[in-house]
């Protein structure tokens, strides 16, 4: 089954017209994005756009074949023009199938959002799933056949490769696309980044790809640590590498510090914007938990162990640091080191970059930074990928 992305843009396109944002302003060329729409195999076409006929004909292809168009989200604006020989747009209701006479089948899939997702198998059975755009399936069995390819919008709606994946309908091979791209993330690199980290690409518009067919699938990093200074976005990277995947465990290291109102509105903020299907665990005793096999961790963070990991030795007091204080906390920086290389968990770790600042005034202060620099290079040496993040952009620094 071949597939052709007419466009792969938002419903508004990218650029949006007249949108003076940054990312619209560097989409041009081949960042430019017309709103997605789907030829399949010459036959079905998923959403109808304005300027379909000569995107097909850019891309080598024409409409003249076309049996079906089926219409995915509600279309906001004046109506698109037909173009001559095409059939009228439709939809097929919820849980209903249509069987063209080419050999095709559609399913309709219902959506959480105003949209209908389709599923489309080929005439040899190869199968294609293709979501709205702001969708993500309502529900899904437990256990569901492996999709060859996934076309679905991976930056607004992450969530949804989660509940595929956790239903097996995303499997290890499966080549996941992401359309319905607008200006929320800058084009060219961050964009390749941030669904990389989801197990995604995107292609330009008018490419052709075979349904089926192997693809290099991006290889998510199974340990990646997050670095950056206060407030500077560390958090939601973190959180944003793993929300496309289901189950994961969200480690807490600073507890519940009783009485602090503050501490407490910071825990809430964390919480409202992780995924309702995570767990979370208070703890600061990593170790066993990376030695369990499980969903992925997240452990925010390296720092506030390290705290309590000092505080554990009493390497605030300067005689207990010299007489023992030091050599038991290299001790468990190598034994959280040496656990995160023999986990075969996926891991996200957070940390604070303390060390590009003001010199401590005390004693205890300068040790406390320069143990989490320590803390950081040895961490940093057992994953794969390594983000510093300032200003809330991630700069890769490994991987």
């Amino acid at each position: 089954m071949e597939l052709t992305l007419l466009g792969t843009g938002s419903p508004e396109g990218l650029p949006r017209p007249g949108c003076p944002c940054a990312a619209c302003a560097t989409a041009l060329g081949g960042g430019a994005r017309a709103a997605t729409a789907l030829l399949v195999d010459g036959v079905l076409l998923l959403d109808l756009t304005p300027g379909a006929a000569f995107a097909a004909a850019r891309s080598g292809h024409s409409l003249g074949g076309v049996r079906q168009v089926l219409l995915s989200h509600p279309h906001d604006g004046p109506s698109v023009e037909v173009p001559a020989g095409l059939p009228q747009p439709g939809r097929v209701p919820d849980g209903r199938e249509l069987a063209l006479l080419t050999g095709h089948r559609v399913r309709a899939v219902a959506m959480d959002h105003p949209g209908t997702g389709y599923e489309v198998v080929g005439p040899d059975g190869e199968r294609l799933l293709y979501l709205p755009p702001g969708g993500a399936p309502a529900g899904m069995p437990d256990e569901h056949p492996v999709y060859e390819m996934v076309v679905a919008d991976v930056i607004g709606r992450p969530d949804g490769l989660a509940r595929l994946r956790a239903a097996g309908a995303i499997g290890p091979t499966t080549d996941v696309v992401a359309v319905h791209l607008g200006h929320e993330v800058p084009p060219g690199a961050e964009l390749t980044r941030r669904l990389a980290a989801a197990g995604a690409r995107a292609v330009p518009d008018g490419t052709t790809l075979v349904v089926g067919a192997y693809e290099n699938v991006p290889d998510v990093p199974r340990r990646t640590l997050v670095l950056g200074g206060a407030r500077s976005g560390k958090s939601v990277e973190a959180e944003r590498r793993l929300e496309a995947f289901p189950e994961v465990l969200y480690v807490a290291t600073g507890g519940s510090r009783n009485g602090d109102s503050e501490w407490a509105d910071r825990v809430s903020a964390h919480r409202e914007r992780r995924p309702g299907s995570w767990g979370t665990t208070e703890t600061c005793d990593l170790v066993p938990l990376l030695a369990e096999s499980g969903p992925p961790l997240l452990i925010d963070c390296l720092s506030l162990w390290l705290t309590y990991a000092m505080d554990e030795v009493n390497a605030w007091d300067d005689a207990e640091w010299a007489g023992g204080g030091e050599r038991a906390l290299r001790k468990r920086v190598t034994e959280l080191t040496d656990a995160v290389r023999a986990s075969r968990r996926t891991v996200v770790a957070v940390s604070n970059e303390v060390g590009s600042g003001i010199v401590p005034a005390t004693a205890s202060g300068r040790r406390y930074r320069d143990e989490l620099g320590r803390l950081n290079v040895a961490f940093a040496a057992e994953c794969e990928h390594v983000l510093m993040v300032v200003a809330g952009q991630a700069l890769t620094l490994r991987g």
